[in-house]
């Protein structure tokens, strides 16, 4: 989730359970590139408790190697490569998951990464560009070059996020890879991530845009595979988490109105579970400052505090990201929870 899983994303999710490690917004690899400073903030300022996975995205092997080695001066816990980002104006540049239309380079980037990459090497990929004919040629270089952990979203680039996952996709790395794999894709509650478990036999789960909907989603996930009770939310605790996520990520040198635009972006998010007829984000769309922000949450959140929370995004609620752009998109860095 370009753009969104930030340092004060990743502290606010901390808060509410933490995943079991967090993969970064992904720094850009080109030849002028250098990893970006707000990216390693994420990894070098990072009190949460918990791993953190640097992410590239790129194709070019000799910067790739660069990267990796300016990278690996920092306390990461791995280097992540993306092969899965669907934004069209990053696999119309040949990365991300415009790669997975060579299969040949994607081997020969796998090869030259285990090689630069002395602790752990993990791969996010999809089914395909526009099918899946080398879905299988791409497992095996996975294998090849003993990628330590492999996410896998089960839909090709050009479905985005319109088509049914095809999670069956999924079950095939687990039985072909000799890695741990992780299910990707629509995993939108705790018992949705148990059932995606049972059907691919993967060891965990990858969760993007419905943790920024609810971040109490992994703390759920542990007590639903231990057989525990699932932690109840209403509407006072999301109003409490939006209040959180805005302290958190509000900086005196960004104005007021382009703070409320960006909370607007997870709030797109948030609102599929509010209410089934869309009112609150109706209301949120609408505003331009922090205390009509507030007031709209204050009206849609505090007059029935004790009301639950979906657990499910109500159907027809539609979050509308802009599909031109990475932000918010599960195709980038996510993070984990593990059976």
């Amino acid at each position: 989730m370009q753009d969104v899983t930030d340092l004060p994303f990743m502290r606010t999710i901390a808060h509410y359970g933490a995943p079991d490690y967090f993969f970064t917004e992904f720094f850009r690899v080109h030849a002028q590139s250098r990893p970006e400073r707000h990216i390693l903030r994420s990894i070098d300022e990072n009190d949460t408790g918990r791993p953190v996975y640097a992410q590239l995205i790129g194709e070019d092997i000799g910067h790739l190697a660069r990267t990796v080695s300016e990278l690996l001066r920092h306390k990461i816990a791995g280097i992540d490569l993306n092969l899965g980002c669907p934004a069209p104006k990053v696999y119309k540049k040949n990365v991300g998951g415009g790669l997975l239309r060579e299969p040949e380079k994607v081997d020969a980037i796998l090869s030259a990464l285990r090689s630069a990459i002395t602790g752990q090497f993990t791969v996010k990929m999809r089914l395909g560009f526009d099918d899946t004919e080398h879905f299988d040629r791409i497992l095996d270089s996975v294998n090849a070059h003993r990628v330590d952990l492999l996410s896998v979203h089960g839909r090709t680039v050009k479905d985005g996020y319109r088509s049914e996952v095809r999670y069956e996709f999924i079950a095939r790395a687990v039985s072909r890879v000799r890695c741990p794999v992780l299910a990707n894709g629509n995993i939108t509650s705790a018992e949705k991530a148990a059932s995606v478990l049972s059907q691919t036999g993967a060891a965990g789960v990858m969760l993007g845009r419905h943790a920024i909907r609810n971040p109490w989603i992994f703390r759920q996930c542990r007590e639903r595979f231990a057989n525990l009770p699932i932690t109840p939310v209403t509407l006072a605790d999301v109003r409490g988490y939006i209040d959180l996520l805005y302290r958190a990520t509000q900086n005196a040198e960004f104005p007021e109105h382009a703070h409320v635009n960006k909370m607007k972006k997870y709030l797109n998010f948030v609102g599929q579970s509010v209410d089934p007829a869309g009112a609150f984000l109706h209301d949120v769309r609408r505003v331009t400052s922090e205390s009509e922000l507030f007031a709209a949450c204050d009206r849609h959140l505090l007059s029935e505090p004790t009301r639950p929370f979906s657990l499910e995004p109500y159907p027809g609620v539609i979050a509308r990201p802009n599909c031109e752009s990475p932000s918010l998109s599960d195709g980038c860095s996510l993070e984990t929870v593990t059976a």
